[in-house]
């Protein structure tokens, strides 16, 4: 099938058809959520509504397809990058219809219908309609998936440049046949490899496979992205001049082709990237970490808590036990070790150890250089308590009282036994 055809099946004849499914499968939902609750035992459970009749309550129904339809399209359920991307698709149809059973059931209660709107008849209608749409989309899915409309629907995907993104790309398009993106091929760039003398395709050991080459990006963009009838090019690396990176643009412009980029910078994180403008500069970067958000954080207060108290309660034998230990091998100083450290917010706070060294041990610090597992400032006991961690265990106050957070990350030092902590207090 040309190009244009399949653009035209996957763009608009496909999500046609599942708009006219949708709207016939929405409405015998509706319709047994009407029997369910009017015509079957279940309806005993709810107020009895005189004359209750499917002609009266057709309008209704009718008016309840076009608002979850209307609500399914506003979500966008109905883009043709969802036609293989099942459960995304199912994630916005259970979206839908939450909405529009609160939406349903607030109107309700301000507007008197007549006939009456039942509550129990929107919960069983929206269970309904769920449970209906979802039989329907999968078995739309597999028709899609499973059959040679698949490949109409794909989108032809280019990567463009080779390196480790590229070959990451290539082995999960590889890996899943019903992807939304068919690999088409590597395009390379200037000090890429290029393939041997008559060949066609780019070889890589950690690929299963090779991959097929579409050709230089320097020679002609343009006629490679036609020749390969390439509907989305990846750029999987971006160390290129300004000018060439226009270039490359205008070319997609030109052809028609979606142009997308592997952020390398950003690699460390897997959510949460947002492209925003100051001024008239676009700037892509992490906007929100997840643990700024009021319920993210309130959830890992909660955690903290409780896991600062059981923590407290059940080391509290072993710190007495090691406190008497330290006091007698030491009993000049005393038995915690306390610091000042940065926590979050760049508020200071005082850290609390039980002490593993002598007691003037603080005046000889380095405060850069970590302990050495034969400093002879060391107590006896001291060594075995840093070994497994036990002089931390009254930092579980520290967690109660908010100054730290369980997950600090370590930093450890070129000895395998010698560390220090440097985020004490992750929010």
């Amino acid at each position: 099938m040309p190009r244009a055809a399949s653009n035209s099946l996957r763009e608009t004849g496909l999500p046609l058809v599942l708009l006219a499914g949708d709207t016939l499968v929405t409405f015998a939902g509706l319709a047994l959520g009407y029997w369910l609750r009017y015509a079957s035992p279940i309806g005993r459970l709810g107020v009895a509504v005189p004359d209750a009749t499917l002609a009266r309550y057709l309008p209704l129904l009718l008016l309840g397809v076009a608002l979850l339809v209307g609500g399914f399209a506003q979500l966008g359920l109905y883009d043709s990058r969802l036609l293989l991307r099942r459960y995304q698709s199912l994630n916005l149809i259970l979206k839908g219809a939450a909405f529009w059973g609160a939406i349903y059931l607030g109107v309700s209660l301000v507007v008197k219908f007549d006939p009456p709107i039942s509550r129990l008849f929107v919960v069983l209608a929206v269970g309904s309609v769920v449970a209906l749409l979802y039989g329907w989309r999968t078995l739309a899915y597999l028709v899609i998936a499973r059959t040679p409309l698949r490949v109409h629907v794909q989108r032809r995907t280019a990567l463009l440049g080779w390196g480790d993104a590229t070959r990451t790309l290539a082995a999960e398009l590889d890996r899943d046949p019903a992807h939304p993106f068919a690999l088409a091929g590597v395009i390379t760039l200037p000090g890429d490899p290029a393939p041997a003398s008559g060949q066609d395709y780019l070889r890589d050991d950690t690929m299963g496979r090779p991959v097929r080459w579409l050709g230089a990006a320097t020679s002609n963009l343009d006629a490679l992205l036609q020749t390969g009838q390439i509907d989305l090019l990846i750029a999987t690396r971006l160390d290129l001049p300004r000018e060439e990176l226009r270039g490359i643009v205008r070319s997609c412009e030109r052809a028609y082709v979606e142009w997308k980029v592997v952020p390398g910078a950003f690699d460390v994180f897997v959510s949460g990237l947002r492209l925003q403008t100051v001024g008239r500069l676009p700037v892509l970067g992490v906007e929100e970490l997840a643990i700024t958000r009021l319920f993210n954080r309130t959830l890992k207060r909660l955690i903290d808590i409780v896991g600062a108290l059981v923590g407290l309660v059940l080391s509290a034998p072993l710190v007495l036990a090691l406190a008497a230990l330290i006091k007698r091998e030491s009993p000049a100083g005393a038995v915690l070790f306390r610091q000042t450290r940065i926590g979050a917010g760049h508020r200071p706070f005082t850290l609390l150890k039980l002490r593993s060294m002598t007691p003037d041990a603080a005046a000889s610090d380095d405060a850069q250089q970590s302990t050495r597992r034969d400093d002879p400032r060391l107590l006896c006991l001291g060594a075995w308590l840093r070994r497994w961690n036990l002089d931390e265990l009254p930092q579980f106050w520290n967690v109660l009282r908010g100054d730290m957070s369980p997950n600090a990350r370590i930093m450890w030092t070129s000895s395998p036994r010698c560390y220090r902590i440097t985020s004490p207090a992750i929010w």
